[in-house]
């Protein structure tokens, strides 16, 4: 008798990755949270039962750099060190982690580094499904003997059908990864899209086992996920449950209950999860931090497609330029901006290209009349292979023939021996990797996160802490608070 694969994999546990040190608080702190208000959590993190903790996006990176000021591989290795479970680092492919596309001697000397970091899962995205444009991080992850968890990224649009994500799913099984997400970063998928969709990438698959990387913003991911628990796949990404939902992801306790009811559950530390939980909501009280909250449906969402975080910045660009009354316009007109465009996804940097080009043509009454350089570079396909055909409009006022034919990276001039010369032989590897990314205003004066946590402790002391929060409040002027026999008056 022949076994079936997909009914095997049906009655595996749906094993959950934590995305608390990530994408949680990338999508709920503007991706503000410190080294130091990681550590007091790690322990209890790492006996929760997570098959892999994700430490490493994009945006992480790029903010630690640009404001948080702490080194982001001293930050990688800190917590590959104190997590037994393996770490799980996200790149964009040829553009690393900012809006530039790098040449491949850059990418295989970060996913080196991150490796050397002790990063066991390389997990790497092409914003356009382009996967062109990730050879060479597979490439870097496998020479360094890293997994290769490779993202399809999901888009609602009439070019995004099944067969779309199922010929991208044959491309990642012929590149060999380990692994394949889908990434659906707005929370577009609905229940009734994941039923025939999943089990026509697991049927493509070829038995890859596939994760599923779903956010909150409609509402829909908790149920979106368990038809991915239906169809096969062996892994969600998930959150703690005070930092999950919102533009975030769903809770670990709401996904693991469905995996229970599904008869795929994992074992998981009840006891852990709830310390983690408890920690980051105290951390929310006590530095006045958002938490992720339910959303309810937006059938707009479907139409502008544009993810909650950035949403939330740009209301607040248009009341800072005096148009917030206009914000209902720039919308609509988004969702004929990525029409007219294609279809690309609304992920960086696509998202910020399309909105800037739908707030020029409201702001000039006008479509087109500008266009940033960057769009036209899309339109002649500088990042990659397009979706959809651009219309006939925007390109004649762009001025720009479409050549989709070589790949991306290899029209990069190296760049390593360059910066090497010019920073010296003297140079840390990790330093020369940030100087190809950054200015030196940039590059330079960062601190080690890992020695504040270290300075400040893992454990948190009750006393300590609620002096600390005392002291930074000012609506009280008296409180009393008892433990056991103690009783304490604060006067201020």
């Amino acid at each position: 008798m022949t076994k079936n694969p997909s009914a095997s994999r049906k009655k595996m546990p749906f094993s959950m990755i934590d995305v608390t040190l990530r994408d949680a608080h990338q999508c709920l702190w503007s991706t503000r949270m410190t080294t130091a208000q990681m550590y007091p959590a790690l322990n209890q993190i790492d006996q929760s039962g997570y098959a892999y903790i994700n430490i490493l996006g994009g945006a992480v990176f790029d903010v630690m750099v640009r404001f948080l000021r702490e080194d982001p591989w001293k930050r990688m290795a800190f917590l590959s060190r104190e997590l037994s479970t393996p770490t799980d680092a996200l790149t964009r492919g040829q553009s690393i982690y900012t809006f530039e596309l790098f040449p491949d001697d850059v990418v295989d000397l970060n996913i080196s580094l991150l490796a050397e970091s002790g990063v066991k899962v390389l997990t790497v995205y092409d914003a356009l499904n382009d996967n062109r444009n990730i050879h060479s991080s597979v490439a870097s992850g496998k020479k360094n003997s890293m997994l290769i968890n490779a993202m399809l990224t999901y888009a609602l649009s009439p070019v995004h059908d099944d067969a779309y994500f199922v010929s991208r799913t044959k491309e990642l099984v012929d590149l060999q990864v380990d692994f394949i997400s889908v990434k659906d970063p707005t929370g577009l998928l609905t229940p009734e899209r994941g039923a025939t969709l999943f089990p026509a990438l697991v049927a493509a698959a070829k038995g890859i086992p596939l994760k599923l990387h779903s956010h909150c913003q409609s509402g829909l991911a908790p149920l979106v996920y368990e038809e991915a628990i239906k169809a096969g796949f062996q892994f969600g990404y998930v959150a703690t449950n005070c930092l999950a939902n919102g533009a975030s992801l769903p809770s670990v306790m709401e996904v693991l209950a469905s995996a229970e009811r599904l008869g795929r559950a994992p074992t998981m530390n009840r006891t852990a999860l709830q310390e983690v939980d408890d920690y980051f909501d105290w951390i929310c009280t006590r530095d006045d931090l958002p938490r992720g909250e339910r959303q309810s449906f937006d059938p707009a969402l479907y139409e502008h497609q544009i993810p909650g975080g950035m949403i939330s910045n740009l209301r607040a660009q248009l009341a800072t330029l005096g148009i917030a009354h206009r914000e209902h316009e720039i919308l609509e007109e988004t969702a004929q901006v990525r029409k007219d465009l294609g279809y690309p996804i609304l992920v960086s940097p696509f998202a910020q290209y399309i909105v800037t080009q739908a707030v020029l043509n409201v702001m000039q009454g006008e479509r087109y009349k500008t266009i940033p350089d960057e769009v036209k570079l899309y339109l002649r396909g500088h990042y990659g292979k397009l979706a959809g055909t651009p219309s006939a409009l925007v390109m004649e006022r762009a001025g720009v023939d479409y050549n989709p034919n070589e790949r991306p990276g290899n029209l990069i001039e190296p760049a390593l021996k360059r910066l090497r010369k010019q920073w010296g032989k003297s140079l840390s590897r990790e330093q020369l990797c940030l100087h190809a990314f950054y200015p030196p205003n940039l590059a330079l004066g960062l601190q080690d996160g890992a020695l504040t946590a270290l300075k400040q402790g893992k454990e948190l002391h009750a006393f300590s802490e609620l002096i600390k929060f005392l002291s930074q409040r000012n609506d009280f002027s008296r409180v009393k608070t008892r433990l056991g026999a103690v009783e304490l008056t604060f006067s201020l």
